[in-house]
């Protein structure tokens, strides 16, 4: 027996062919951009770029950016977004260690080879700087007045006493850019000195706060007075009307921001569209929009923006540390852990510790006592010294146990035991430190 001819059925399986035909494309033509920004930039980059390329979406995967180097190591070949897109470079140098980043470039004309001494662009070819940022201090011009505070300009000024709860900084393991600062000033004024300058302005913060956007909007809505930020953030803040400040201490870096294509992408050729996009002479003048206020790579740019806009190429932003990203990308884990053990974790037994000593400061400021101020000498290191010293820094051994990116057993016992060491060695120092500081006060009575 013959088939029968059905014209439903045969005008069903034409409709159901020609809706393929149309459904593939469209999917085809979906970037995928995975992103530490916040949205006031990624919105205006998605709507510029769809404007120009009609039919095409853009999708933004905002993640922290350890967390977004982790999503790309963990998601498939084949299903991974086209574009990392974020401030570290050390991320990035960690990404192109792990294999997770394809060679790529655009050829734009027009960008510098370096800014100071530091490459704009991975010498290897792996990814690109796409704008520039350096890494300073904000603060609410209204908070301060109403709180009688004078205005900082160094990181050592937000370890003075008169500061005490009025600063907000975020976590090195939580923000790619709060791990760039706290690497900054390591670098700039050495592990000890630079641990124990981090420690003091941990203490004297209200908050450590859970994503680096966090700080920036607190200082904006007065909730903190100063905050420990990447400079787009005070500059868009500023730019945007809100009644905030932004310096570049002495001791800052200059480095770039960076794009890059990511290996094993779901559509890599727009993902390359979007990266020669975003370093076009239309790309970069986007970086100049109040609400983004990024420093562009591209020199010829400034000649375009408004006047004091902050231009890294005129020599009048005066970055003291020539940043090693090699250096930062090799202990970044332990940087992070010691944050979280000693801070973030302990924050509330820090601070306390850190207004005991501010306290028995005063108290001997204005009654001196020589057995007083030996015990306040000994509160401070106990409370201010790293705890892992400049010496156990530089094992290489040491640092191998928390760069592993896929840890056995035994190296997870071994991270877990250390980091609960770190975290009970800070608490038992900040009660000794707040006892010994709480005596000294005592004695200038």
């Amino acid at each position: 027996m013959g088939h029968q001819f059905r014209p439903a059925s045969v005008i069903a399986y034409l409709l159901f062919a020609l809706g393929a035909l149309f459904v593939l494309p469209l999917q085809a033509q979906q970037v995928s951009i995975i992103t530490s920004f916040p949205k006031e930039l990624t919105d205006i980059y998605k709507k510029a770029f769809e404007a120009k390329n009609p039919g095409t979406t853009v999708e933004i995967l905002n993640k922290g950016t350890s967390a977004g180097v982790s999503y790309v190591r963990e998601t498939a070949v084949g299903n991974r977004p086209d574009v990392f897109w974020a401030s570290a470079p050390d991320a990035f140098e960690v990404l192109s260690k792990d294999g997770l980043l394809v060679k790529f470039d655009p050829g734009i004309p027009g960008i510098p080879a370096k800014i100071g001494a530091y490459p704009i662009n991975d010498p290897q070819g792996y990814y690109r700087g796409q704008a520039l940022a350096g890494y300073g201090i904000m603060w609410n011009t209204r908070y301060m007045k109403a709180n009688k505070l004078p205005e900082p300009r160094e990181w050592a000024d937000l370890i003075k006493p008169v500061y005490f709860s009025h600063v907000a900084s975020s976590s090195p393991s939580r923000s790619g850019t709060t791990h760039l600062t706290v690497e900054t000033i390591l670098q700039g004024e050495g592990w000890s000195k630079g641990w124990m300058q981090i420690l003091q302005i941990a203490g004297n913060s209200a908050a450590i706060t859970e994503r680096s956007f966090g700080v920036p909007d607190g200082v904006s809505n007065g909730q903190y007075g100063i905050g420990l930020v990447i400079d787009f953030f005070g500059l868009a803040a500023k730019n945007s009307g809100f009644p905030v400040e932004f310096i570049y201490p002495g001791v800052t870096a200059i480095v770039p921001a960076n794009i890059g294509l990511i290996n094993g992408a779901k559509n890599a050729e727009l993902g390359k569209k979007f990266i020669t996009y975003s370093l076009s002479e239309e790309g970069q003048m986007l970086l100049l929009d109040p609400k983004i206020s990024r420093l562009p790579v591209s020199p010829k740019t400034y000649a375009k923006a408004p006047a004091g806009y902050p231009n890294p190429y005129s020599g009048k932003i005066k970055s003291k540390v020539n940043f090693d990203s090699d250096l930062s990308e090799a202990r970044y884990y332990v940087v992070s852990a010691m944050f979280d053990q000693t801070i973030t974790f302990r924050h509330k037994e820090l601070v306390t510790a850190t207004k005991a000593i501010h306290e028995a400061t005063a108290k001997l400021a204005a009654k001196p006592n020589a057995q007083g101020q030996k015990l306040l000498a000994d509160a401070r290191e106990l409370v201010f010294t790293p705890v892992v010293d400049e010496t156990k820094v530089k094992d290489k051994d040491f640092l191998a146990v928390f760069r592993a990116t896929k840890r056995d057993a035994e190296t997870s016992k071994r991270v877990t035991a250390l980091e609960e060491h770190w975290s009970s060695e800070a608490k038992k120092n900040y009660a000794k430190a707040m006892d010994l500081a709480r005596q000294a006060a005592a004695l200038a009575r």
